[in-house]
């Protein structure tokens, strides 16, 4: 540790202000040329069109329509509604070879999963084969990315198999049930596609990425923790998703509801599946092997079930998936009464998350191969996807992150793979089903375990408890919402947690000390610059907000405390009080009457401590207002400056004339 004697202190000092003296004797003659400037007024309509269009239009999408022909014009509506018009004129042999590669490597991990999937949003086996048949279909015309696996997914279906149990009980009501998730569904399409022909894309952001890390955590273990009736082979298993009453329940039936074939199988499967996983993660030459482990799985576990018989010893099996492709499910979905509200209610929500997943999903790949995704567009394409699945036979279908990885990876060129994928499917359909009669529940438990164990992404949560606390919180608090209660809840802490945050910044926005760098006139944070110096008589108080109706009087008072505390300070070491205020507005994009009046309250209380109010570089929106309020004529014009270094240089040599 440093010890400093008194005469070095006093020599720092002296150089110090020698320093600042020297800075200010070069610039005590200097006057700038420029004011703040007016912008010129624009007429309510003009602002407000523009306003308009910057919400719901920044990415401009009508440019490409500028100057071009009736017929042009034509032709790219259909491209931007039909991606697949675009990059079909440039699609050729060699991507097609890379498409059906891709296509039947998901294909070979998309069913066993699919038929695990179902039975997760309480539906036979063949609705969730479905949802890859015709979905994926739609997606590859309508869709702009080239990498995304279309698809049932575990969150939305453990989310959609929770919200509709809620309403309708599935074992005693399957017709009921069966209606309500196609319902749902269908409303589920209609909110993706209003939100993006509405340019509404943005409604999603207010998940937090922090939120999403623990929803998807906290489902993952709730799914895998469901798992555990088929893993462990009890039939009796409760209906609520909370680790508690799970937990209770698989202990309650641990001297009369486990099966040790069942255990064996799941257990040795298991363990393979992760093996493989860990293969693949390892050694990126073998991404294959986790691709084509859960399909190995099936078809072992189905052969030795079927040459043991090990069903008639208590091992639980998928038995019948009908034959045949998806039906019609028009005349089955609810356009009105109750049961269209219910699925209104929960078609919103389980779209919302499908959306976000997907959306997430393309962006990744996107960004991975330098192309551009439209996220309205996007949403356009899973609501069609969606609201088609829905009256053929099929519930809510997304991107799913895994078997797009594995698209990726593959080498998928376009979405002709998603096209290969259901074209698999349809032959399974049509062709397979009858043979995974004597697949055991266990393997496709422990197929869905295996999968979602990726979702609990630690290192995300770990970076995030690093660099936001609060983002730490919104984290937990939907990861624990999740696991303690339901998803429904876990879902709606998140929501919760990350508008409290949008809330509290608004309402609470960061101020902040300003001091000269020494030999500048340059102004920065003491906190930050700690060998910045406050310029004696003058208090510079930054705010890094706009200011609204929700934060104008706290800006006020936190301005005041800044002062109050300087003031005593001073008082403390007998040195020169405040005389000026310097308010830097460079930050403050915005402000309205609320703000403007909490600014002339703020002035009448400076001059009743005679203490001038100054304003440095108030930005064209901000400056406007305050001239339409007249609050410039009443601070005085002369009180307002281009920048903070001008108005202090100026407020010093005020302050010394008086003197």
């Amino acid at each position: 540790m440093m010890v400093h004697s008194v005469p070095d202190e006093v020599e720092s000092k002296d150089i110090e202000m020698a320093s600042r003296s020297s800075s200010h004797r070069q610039t005590e003659n200097y006057k700038s040329v420029y004011k703040v400037g007016l912008p010129p007024r624009r007429n309510f309509i003009r602002e407000f069109s523009e306003t308009l269009k910057e919400t719901f239009f920044a990415d401009d999408p009508l440019r490409p329509y500028k100057d071009q022909p009736r017929s042009r014009q034509l032709v790219l509506g259909l491209q931007f509604l039909f991606p697949v018009l675009e990059w079909g004129r440039s699609y050729n042999l060699s991507k097609f070879k890379g498409d059906v590669i891709a296509g039947l490597t998901i294909a070979s991990l998309c069913i066993p999963q699919d038929i695990g999937y179902a039975k997760l949003v309480n539906l036979d086996a063949k609705y969730g084969l479905y949802s890859s048949f015709v979905p994926p279909l739609i997606y590859a015309v309508m869709g702009s990315s080239r990498d995304i696996a279309i698809g049932p997914v575990a969150v939305v279906s453990l989310l959609l198999g929770t919200l509709l149990q809620n309403e309708v009980d599935p074992e005693n009501n399957k017709e009921d049930y069966r209606r309500l998730a196609f319902t749902a569904t269908f409303f589920a399409g209609v909110t993706q596609a209003a939100l993006g022909f509405l340019r509404l894309g943005f409604l999603i952001e207010f998940l937090s990425h922090a939120a999403i890390v623990g929803f998807m955590g906290g489902a993952a273990i709730t799914i895998a923790l469901q798992q555990l009736k088929g893993f462990l082979g009890i039939k009796k298993f409760t209906k609520n998703t909370d680790i508690i009453s799970v937990m209770k329940s698989v202990w309650g039936s641990v001297h009369h509801g486990w099966n040790w074939q069942t255990i064996f199988i799941g257990t040795i499967f298991l363990a393979f599946l992760l093996s493989a996983k860990y293969i693949g993660k390892k050694n990126r030459k073998f991404f294959w092997v986790p691709a084509i482990a859960p399909l190995i799985s099936v078809i072992l576990s189905t052969f030795f079930v079927y040459i043991t018989r090990a069903d008639k010893h208590g091992v639980q099996i998928v038995k019948k998936i009908d034959r045949g492709l998806n039906p019609s499910s028009v005349s089955q979905i609810h356009f009105s009464g109750s049961y269209a509200a219910k699925g209104f209610r929960i078609g919103v929500v389980a779209g919302l998350i499908a959306l976000t997943e997907a959306i997430a999903i393309g962006r990744t790949f996107a960004s991975m191969k330098e192309y551009q995704l439209d996220g309205n567009k996007e949403m356009v394409a899973l609501g069609t996807m969606n609201i088609v699945g829905s009256m053929t036979s099929c519930y809510v279908a997304t991107g799913s992150f895994s078997r797009s990885a594995v698209n990726f990876m593959v080498g998928c060129q376009t979405s002709v793979s998603n096209i290969v994928m259901s074209m698999v499917v349809m032959l399974t359909l049509l062709v397979i089903t009858p043979l995974f009669k004597y697949t055991p529940n266990a393997i496709l438990s422990s197929i869905i375990i295996s999968a979602v164990i990726s979702l609990i992404d630690y290192e995300a949560a770990f970076l995030i408890w690093k660099v936001d606390k609060f983002d730490f919180i919104a984290c937990m608090g939907a990861f624990f919402g999740v696991v303690f209660v339901d998803v429904e809840i876990g879902l709606l802490i998140a929501v919760s947690i990350s508008l409290a945050k949008v809330l509290l910044q608004v309402t609470r926005p960061r101020t902040a000390l300003l001091g000269n760098l020494p030999s500048t006139m340059v102004y920065r944070n003491i906190e930050q610059y700690p060998e910045a110096t406050k310029v004696p008589g003058v208090l510079i108080v930054r705010v890094d907000s706009a200011i609204y109706f929700t934060n104008s009087n706290y800006v006020k008072e936190r301005i005041l405390r800044w002062l109050r505390d300087e003031e005593e300070q001073l008082r403390a070491k007998n040195l020169p009080q405040i005389n000026f205020l310097i308010v830097e507005m460079s930050p403050v994009t915005d402000i309205d009457t609320s703000g403007i009046h909490a600014f002339e309250e703020l002035y009448r209380n400076l001059q009743k401590r005679e203490i001038q109010l100054v304003l440095a570089n108030p930005g064209p929106v901000v400056i406007q207002k305050l001239h339409l309020a007249k609050f410039t004529e009443l601070i005085g014009h002369d009180k307002i400056f281009l920048s903070v270094g001008e108005a202090a240089m100026t407020c010093t040599s005020k302050a010394r004339e008086d003197s």
